[in-house]
């Protein structure tokens, strides 16, 4: 019977109702100890009905134990394993201790997600985790990074957490997290709920004595219980003092562990420690001294008293374990036990377990530091890394470096401990032993050098971008340089990144110094500069890895070639997604989802900005996070959601501005610079390029200022500025001179020809202004976008000279390609002035990218590639479950019923992959 619950019993009930209904998603039940979360949890339990129910508890011994949680939680359904894709399965493995390998924690998220979803066919599936705040940082990150994922799954997941104790694993709020669970407050109970409880349990006590004890306790159900209990039939009726003080905490149960036996407490202070039935007896036998052991091992004065635990209700023992009825016992026994006496136990309970628990208990034990001990914890850690336990990985190596007696060791162990950390999504932690190691890092010139790499790598990631180049420009090394001019380059600062150019030049040739030095040599005018850059981009083709594929990308922006700037990026997100480094993914899909969105794919660089974002939230990638809110921002424009925009450029600009990453603050003041240009705001659209252009670094980007130049000379021009127009272009010119792809002239053709600078006219007809140069660039354009906006201003032209026969084909071919791409302001200008050219047509016929979500848009587009469910479940972080759903809502959708009418229609509308620029 619960008592004054209906709110939290309603919430509960809610969930697992649309949960049923295939809209499921995680709840937390937050509230100190006592306050009746299990007694929720087995309510919620007993209405499952048909849903499949997993459900565990953490253990705070077990706490450092990588996967101890996931084990527990996932391993009745391990046979289903087969049914992920294989990268996801073998992450799953991995974690599960049933294969090698693992490594990528995003790939677990997804694997276990997976999972869930398919022990959730057919009737649905309640996963529950008890006492969550001892769960394995790395089961906590996989349940979480799943826990996001559930809007469309028929998964229900209920975390109940202590909020009376340090949150080690404490689940992000709405407000940190806009995926993140639902947190429901659990109280002490209301008065008469709480009167209720104390009638119902302990028969009639004096109306004085329950509201004090309601007062005293503050209605928390365990507390008024077990208070009740322990008092006389005196106190109980007001004619005896309560106890002064009552028990509270740990203290409620001190008693009762006071009151036991030698043996009873010695099963007590092992079980603390230790849950393996089997381990905890053969430890006390140890403890008791030789002679008092059996030959299993056991003692019967300890089986005794574990007997005696059990008859007092303080344990229980199931499936080969022993569990605290409370964990307020558990720190009860501990708080009652000595110092010396716990080390002990520990010192005992390493010489019968191996591994990571070995290695826990003799840091346990350890009085002072011990290499030993450190290098098993080292060990453990290793292990935890491989399986891709970061998190606890981490916590192992940090330990590990406290108990180390060289302090080089110890350096390089906090070191690691840091990298470790920041693998796991712990930017703060992982910071702050950076900052450790750096202390004590002593006279090594190599390991203070990796400590500042990895410094100025952190601050670029979620610091301050200028202070990230500060610290790298103090290195020598190509690597370095690399990274330091990647750092100049986010924040805008162009004079950094020539100098950087001209210190890599001094090193030996390849790949990497060509296009660091070409980039830096290029900005600063030097001939050297493109051939530099045009040697880098001829190895494209043997490039292996995501980071060179972008630093291509690079090569090409600053040649000025952004439509090959634009193709380089995807190929860079194919193989990040390919490669098993994802954890590179959301920094790479900064750029996939730029590229998408200047090819006029706007609905699939939507999906990737989304799944982006998400992922650099849950990588801790601040700065990444401000690079999708930016792109979102700018698709908001595109589209005209005025709101929208202005909120996602607010929120870049909020972190981009005081972490002084100059080139995201540029998008996002692109952002409301095309705003106002796609609402034909001419004058405001043309303020806001002209401070674009003049922004420094930290607060703008000459990148950004360059790439919207054809944008800002259309402002002008619509603004009346054509000197300012001409202006921009002579710079547009400068700055384009060494670019030779197609699209590159086709976006300078048309630029001249707004202008008015274009080619000359001829004389055997009268022609509008700048007509030839429009022609020539619609000739040129290789992205189907910017051709519909050079197609709109031409036809625009056409229609005002009277030409409106020959303006309503470029009209109309602007049309129908806005409608397509979601270009709604864009589609409304253009179908105004072919009305006015005389045109009342139809709208185009509904696109792909109208009829389906931005995530259905690029699983059709991959089912177009000839991928499987499991392969595209692999690349997006889906479970295969999850991709067939989508699929079967494509279709009727599209009034289609096959993947193969669906491909057929997607290429359809598959455009070639091209852009404006990467911004």
């Amino acid at each position: 019977m619960l008592y004054g619950r209906t709110a939290e019993l309603s919430a509960l009930t809610e969930l697992i109702t649309r949960a049923r209904d295939g809209s499921g998603g995680a709840l937390v039940l937050r509230g100190e100890a006592g306050t009746g979360k299990t007694a929720l949890l087995d309510a919620a339990t007993a209405q499952a009905g048909t849903m499949r129910v997993l459900r565990t508890t953490g253990v705070e011994s077990e706490s450092d134990l990588t996967f101890a949680v996931l084990h527990q939680l996932v391993w009745p359904v391990s046979p289903l394993l087969d049914a992920l894709p294989a990268p996801q399965r073998q992450a799953v493995q991995a974690a599960l201790g049933q294969a090698d390998g693992g490594g990528d924690r995003f790939l677990l998220g997804a694997g276990v997600l997976s999972l869930l979803v398919e022990a959730a066919a057919p009737d649905g599936l309640l996963c529950v985790v008890d006492d969550f705040q001892w769960a394995d940082r790395a089961s906590a990150d996989a349940l979480l990074f799943a826990a996001r994922r559930l809007s469309t799954e028929r998964i229900a997941l209920l975390l109940a957490v202590r909020e009376d104790l340090p949150q080690r694993n404490r689940p992000p709020t709405q407000h940190g997290h806009p995926a993140a669970p639902v947190t429901v407050e659990v109280r002490g109970l209301p008065e008469p709920a709480a009167a209720e409880l104390l009638e119902a349990r302990h028969g009639a006590l004096a109306a004085s004595v329950k509201r004090e004890l309601i007062e005293l306790t503050g209605g928390n159900p365990l507390a008024l219980d077990e208070l009740a209990a322990r008092l006389t039939p005196g106190q109980l009726a007001g004619r005896h003092p309560l106890p002064d003080p009552l028990p509270g905490g740990a203290r409620l149960f001190g008693d009762q562990v006071a009151a036991l036996s030698a043996e009873a407490r010695r099963v007590a202070l092992v079980a603390a420690l230790e849950t393996d039935l089997t381990v905890v007896l053969r430890a006390t036998a140890h403890l008791a001294g030789p002679g008092t052991a059996a030959p299993t091992g056991r003692s019967e004065t300890d089986e005794r008293g574990l007997a005696e635990l059990e008859a007092g209700g303080l344990v229980e023992v199931a499936d080969g374990g022993v569990r605290f009825r409370h964990p307020l016992v558990r720190a009860a026994v501990l708080e009652g036990t000595a110092p010396a006496e716990v080390r002990r136990a520990r010192g005992v309970l390493a010489e019968l377990t191996t591994g990571e628990r070995r290695a826990w208990h003799l840091a346990g034990s350890a009085l002072g530091q011990s290499e030993p001990v450190a290098a098993a914890l080292a060990e453990a850690a290793g292990r935890a890394r491989e399986r891709g336990g970061y998190g606890a990985a981490a916590t192992s190596l940090a330990r590990a470096a406290e108990l180390t007696p060289d302090p080089q060791t110890r350096a390089v162990r906090l070191k690691d401990a840091a990298v470790t950390a920041w693998l796991g999504g712990r930017p703060g932690q992982a910071e702050s032993l950076l900052a450790e190691a750096r202390e004590r890092a002593g006279g090594d010139p190599a390991l203070t050098m990796e400590i500042a790499q990895l410094r100025g790598r952190f601050e670029l990631n979620s610091g301050n971008a200028a202070e990230a180049v500060r610290i790298l420009a103090a290195g020598d090394t190509l690597d370095m340089l690399a990274d330091a001019m990647e750092a100049a380059s986010y924040v805008g600062d162009t004079a950094s990144m020539i100098e950087l150019g001209r210190r890599a030049a001094a090193h030996p040739e390849g790949f990497l110094r060509d296009a660091v030095a070409g980039v830096g040599l290029t900005l600063a005018g030097e001939t050297a500069g493109p051939g530099l850059l045009r040697r880098a981009l001829a190895g494209v083709d043997e490039l292996e890895d995501a980071a060179g594929h972008l630093w291509a990308t690079a090569a090409a922006s600053a040649l000025g070639e952004a439509d090959l700037a634009t193709e380089l990026a995807g190929r860079a997100g194919q193989v990040a997604r390919v490669s098993g480094m994802t954890g590179q993914l959301p920094v790479v899909l900064e750029f996939v989802a730029t590229a998408d969105r200047l090819a006029g794919r706007l609905a699939r660089s939507q999906a990737v900005s989304e799944e982006g974002l998400a992922l650099a939230r849950e990588a801790g990638y601040t700065n990444t996070v401000a690079a999708h809110l930016a792109n979102l921002a700018v698709l908001a424009a595109l589209r005209g959601e005025e709101e929208a925009c202005e909120r996602l450029a607010r929120e870049a600009l909020a972190i981009a501005l005081p972490h002084r990453v100059g080139l995201r603050v540029g998008v996002a003041a692109y952002a409301r610079a095309m705003l106002d240009l796609c609402l034909g705001r001419y004058a405001a659209a043309y303020d806001r390029f002209q401070a674009i252009a003049a922004a420094g670094p930290g607060a703008g980007h000459w990148s950004v200022a360059w790439r919207t130049t054809p944008d800002r000379i259309e402002a002008a021009v619509g603004a009346g500025d054509e000197a300012g127009a001409r202006a921009a272009l002579e710079a547009y010119e400068r700055s384009s001179a060494h670019a030779a792809t197609a699209e590159s002239r086709a976006l300078l053709a048309r630029c001249r020809a707004l202008t008015g600078t274009g080619h000359a006219e001829g004389p055997s007809e009268p022609q509008v202004a700048g007509e030839a140069g429009f022609r020539e660039a619609l000739r040129l354009h290789t992205n189907p976008f910017e051709a519909a906006r050079t197609a709109l201003l031409l036809g625009e032209r056409l229609r005002r000279a009277q030409r409106p026969g020959e303006a309503r084909a470029h009209l109309r071919q602007a049309w129908e390609t806005f409608e397509q791409a979601g270009a709604l302001p864009w589609a409304r200008r253009a179908q105004e002035e072919l009305r006015a050219a005389g045109e009342s047509g139809s709208a185009p016929p509904p696109s792909l990218l109208e009829a389906l979500t931005p995530q259905e848009s690029r699983i059709a587009g991959l089912v177009a590639d000839g991928l499987s469910s499991k392969e595209i479940a692999a690349q997006l972080f889906l479970s295969p479950r999850t991709v067939e759903y989508h699929l079967y809502k494509i279709y009727p959708k599209l009034g289609i019923g096959s993947r193969t009418e669906l491909a057929r229609l997607v290429v359809l509308l598959k455009a070639p992959v091209a852009g404006t620029g990467m911004l």
